[in-house]
């Protein structure tokens, strides 16, 4: 029997502040760039005027050579980046102009996947998981009901009590997964999530991915994986020297129909 999902999404809801550049819309975008630029103090261009408009539910791909500006732009969403010039809008609210002491609820509204795991070594796969929401002072009942729904969706109940080193390289990016969406965020950004993974695990891997954003979940996707984005024919974001070449609906990886 199929998981069922990990409840209802979310709206991103903030409270209101300033004025926002983007113009009107019926729908609120899940995520805006507008003319972004970011220059690092070295002197390197990581992003040149980037304007980019990702709608709820949808599930995108972000392709490109390393160094080209993917995670740059994906740690702008949940403001571990900030750009040089323009603006990034989340839900409709500015995060670049977002106080310091809002961030924090930005990153419960935004679940991060990383490439390389970030799992606490001495922690089991449930207590990984429950970190995230005992950290904002979740009650316990409250913890033990998400941490259980969330290892079920990604497919690790049975293996709750397990230390990372006892996992699977797949095993453990699921834990990373279920970490991202016990806050049940509208919105997943996953950077490279299948880098270090075998190309059956990788499947597995973006297939959950798949999953979780028919629930409901926008889901962004930085990758190298040529396949995956081929098969799955999502929308795909190409960037090249740090500006979007191309934005293409059911797209592949190096264009194309």
């Amino acid at each position: 029997m199929e998981p069922e999902g990990p409840g209802p999404v979310t709206p991103v809801v903030f409270p209101a502040a300033g004025t926002d550049p983007a113009a009107p819309s019926a729908v609120v975008a899940m995520v805006e760039f507008h003319r972004v630029n970011k220059v690092f103090p070295n002197g390197v261009c990581a992003l040149r005027e980037v304007t980019l408009r990702i709608e709820p539910e949808e599930f995108v791909f972000i392709v490109g050579p390393t160094g080209t500006g993917k995670s740059t732009l994906t740690k702008m969403i949940y403001r571990e980046e900030l750009p040089s010039s323009g603006h990034v809008l989340v839900g409709g609210r500015d995060v670049t102009r977002m106080p310091a002491w809002q961030v924090p609820f930005l990153r419960r509204r935004v679940g991060v996947v990383f490439q390389d795991f970030k799992l606490l070594p001495r922690k089991t796969a449930w207590e990984n998981v429950a970190f995230a929401l005992e950290v904002t002072g979740a009650p316990g009942a409250e913890i033990d009901g998400r941490v259980g729904e969330v290892l079920e969706v990604v497919g690790l109940a049975a293996r709750a009590g397990a230390v990372p080193g006892e996992l699977s390289a797949g095993e453990q990016q699921r834990v990373s997964i279920a970490r991202a969406l016990v806050h049940r965020p509208p919105l997943l950004v996953a950077d490279e999530p299948t880098g270090n993974l075998d190309p059956d695990t990788s499947w597995e891997i973006v297939q959950l991915l798949s999953q979780i954003n028919l629930r409901g979940t926008t889901v962004i996707v930085t990758t190298h994986d040529k396949t995956i984005v081929d098969i799955l024919r999502k929308r795909v974001v190409a960037l090249e020297g740090g500006a979007v070449i191309r934005d293409q609906a059911r797209g592949l990886y190096a264009g194309g129909h």
